[in-house]
C-alpha cells in the first residue's frame, strides 16, 4: 500500500520554487515546522541537474549532518535517491555517492561546531552546500562554506535554523545584512522562509492542540519553539527590552537635560574593560545610557591599570565639556589599584569635576537587575542607539539554567553576551534609584 504524504502549504511550495533562482536559501522557524524536509526536497532537485560533482552536507557535528541530511526520518538524501546512491569515503571523508541524470555527485559530510572545523573543508570547491542548524555552527566554519562555493557553476547554499537571540552573531554577521538588502529589492539571489508548527500539514489540528497545551503561550519557550521567534529561550532577563522602545537617537539625546550624571567602570584585565556614561533626566523620569567605551585587549596589547585609566580619562574629556556639571565615577570596590590610577589620570587630564568612588555592591546584583528591569517595563530605561554592545547585552542576557535548577537566580556569564556592559551600566545608574521613585 503506498504511503500517503501530507501536502506542502502554499508558502512551502513558493519557498521551493524560489530556490531555482536563489543562491542563498534560509528556512528559519520553530520546532516541528518541516524546515529541514522542505530544504531537502529543494536541494535534491538542484543536485539532480547540477553540473558540478562535489557538494557539502554539514551540521554542528558529523552525526548531526548525517542524521538531519542523510536520514531525516525517511526524507533524507539516502531515501530521496533510493536505489541510486551508496555510502562511502571520499579522500578519507564520509560521503554519499549519488547517480543523477547529469552524472555522479559526491556529497561530503562534515561537522562545523568547533573553532577549527573550517580546516576540514579547505582545499575543495563545492557546487552546493547544505548547513543544517546553521546558527549552531562556528562562525568561521559558516564563512568558510561561503568561500568554498564561490567557484561553483551554479552556486547554491541551503540552511535551516531554529531561532536564537536577536543579537546572535549569525543574524548580525550573516542573515540580517542579506535580509536588509532583500527587503530593499537589492538582493534577488536571496530566499528566506519563516515556518512554524502550524505550517506542518502532517500534524492534525487535534495533535497541534495537544502539543500546545504543554506550553505557556506567554512564555519565551512558546515564542521560540512554537512561533519560531528570535528570543532568548533560556530565561531571558530583560523581557521588556526592545531596541525600538529603549533606543534613543542622537537628536533626541541632545535635547535632554540631566540632574545627575555618572560613569560606571568595569575593569576586565584580559576581558573587556567597559565605561558607561549615564544620566538621570531633570524630571527624574528617564535613566539614559548616553555613551560608552568598550575595549577588549588583543594578544599583542599590554594594557594595565595605568593605561586603562589614561584611556578612560581621555575619552571622558569631551563629555566633561559638553555636560558642564560635576559627576561621579563608580569603580568596582575591589579594584583599589585602578581607582588610584584613575584618580591620577583624571587630575592630569584636567577633569577634576569628577569624583571617584568605589561602587557599593551590598544590595546585590539581583536588586540592581530588578530595578533596571522595572524601569524598562515602564519605558523609562533608554540606551543611545550607537551603543551596539549594550543593546546586545540587554537583548541576550539570560539566567544561568544550571543555577536555576538549584533554585538560584544567577545571570549567565559564559561569554555568550557582553555582560561587562551590564555591570558597567549598573555601576553608573544604580545611584539614581531613590530619585527615580520621585517621578510623577
Amino acid at each position: 500500500m503506498p504511503i500517503a504524504y501530507a501536502p506542502l502549504t502554499e508558502s512551502q511550495q513558493n519557498y521551493i520554487r524560489r530556490t531555482r533562482q536563489a543562491w542563498l536559501n534560509v528556512a528559519e522557524g520553530g520546532k516541528r515546522a518541516g524546515k529541514n524536509i522542505i530544504n531537502l526536497l529543494a536541494w535534491a532537485g538542484v543536485l539532480e541537474a547540477h553540473p558540478d560533482r562535489l557538494h557539502l552536507a554539514a551540521g554542528f557535528s558529523l552525526g548531526t549532518a548525517k542524521m538531519n541530511l542523510l536520514d531525516s526520518n525517511g526524507f533524507g538524501l539516502r531515501y530521496l535517491f533510493e536505489d541510486r546512491c551508496r555510502i562511502g569515503k571520499y579522500m578519507d571523508k564520509e560521503a554519499l555517492y549519488i547517480r543523477t541524470r547529469t552524472g555522479e555527485k559526491i556529497i561530503i559530510f562534515a561537522g562545523g561546531g568547533k573553532s577549527d572545523a573550517a580546516a576540514a573543508i579547505k582545499g575543495n570547491s563545492y557546487g552546493t552546500a547544505y548547513i543544517t542548524e546553521a546558527n549552531e555552527c562556528h562562525q568561521s566554519f559558516v564563512q568558510e562554506v561561503f568561500d568554498r562555493t564561490l567557484a561553483s557553476s551554479d552556486r547554491k547554499i541551503f540552511m535551516d535554523l531554529n531561532p536564537k537571540p536577536p543579537r546572535h552573531w549569525f543574524y548580525t554577521e550573516i542573515l540580517d545584512p542579506q535580509m536588509e538588502r532583500w527587503k530593499q529589492g537589492e538582493n534577488p539571489g536571496f530566499n528566506y522562509g519563516h515556518f512554524n508548527i502550524f505550517s506542518n500539514q502532517s500534524l492534525s489540528d487535534d495533535k497541534i492542540r495537544e502539543l500546545l497545551r504543554t506550553y505557556d503561550p506567554h512564555s519565551v519557550w512558546y515564542r521560540s519553539d512554537i512561533l519560531g521567534e528570535r528570543t532568548a529561550s533560556a530565561g531571558r532577563i530583560y523581557d521588556a527590552y526592545t531596541l525600538k522602545t529603549a533606543g534613543i537617537g542622537a537628536e533626541e539625546l541632545a535635547g535632554l537635560r540631566f540632574c545627575q550624571v555618572s560613569l560606571g567602570v568595569d575593569v576586565g584585565g584580559t576581558d573587556a574593560t567597559v565605561a558607561t556614561l549615564a544620566g538621570l533626566t531633570n524630571d527624574y523620569r528617564q535613566v539614559v545610557l548616553m555613551d560608552g567605551m568598550y575595549h577588549k585587549q588583543g594578544i599583542s596589547e599590554r594594557m594595565d591599570e595605568r593605561s586603562y585609566a589614561l584611556l578612560i580619562a581621555s575619552w571622558l574629556q569631551p563629555w566633561t565639556r559638553r555636560l558642564s556639571m560635576p559627576g561621579v565615577i563608580y569603580v568596582d570596590s575591589a579594584n583599589k589599584l585602578f581607582r588610584r590610577a584613575l584618580e591620577r589620570a583624571v587630575t592630569e587630564s584636567g577633569i577634576r569635576a569628577w569624583t571617584i568612588r568605589p561602587f557599593d555592591k551590598s544590595d546585590g546584583i539581583n536588586e540592581r537587575i530588578a530595578w533596571s528591569a522595572s524601569l524598562m517595563h515602564q519605558g523609562r530605561w533608554r540606551v543611545a542607539e550607537h551603543l551596539r554592545k549594550w543593546h546586545e547585552a540587554y537583548d541576550m542576557a539570560v539566567w544561568d539554567p544550571n543555577e536555576f535548577e538549584k533554585g538560584r537566580w544567577v545571570r549567565l556569564d559564559d561569554g555568550s553576551c557582553p555582560v561587562d556592559c551590564l555591570d558597567s551600566a549598573e555601576y553608573a545608574t544604580y545611584g539614581f534609584r531613590r530619585l527615580t521613585d520621585r517621578e510623577g
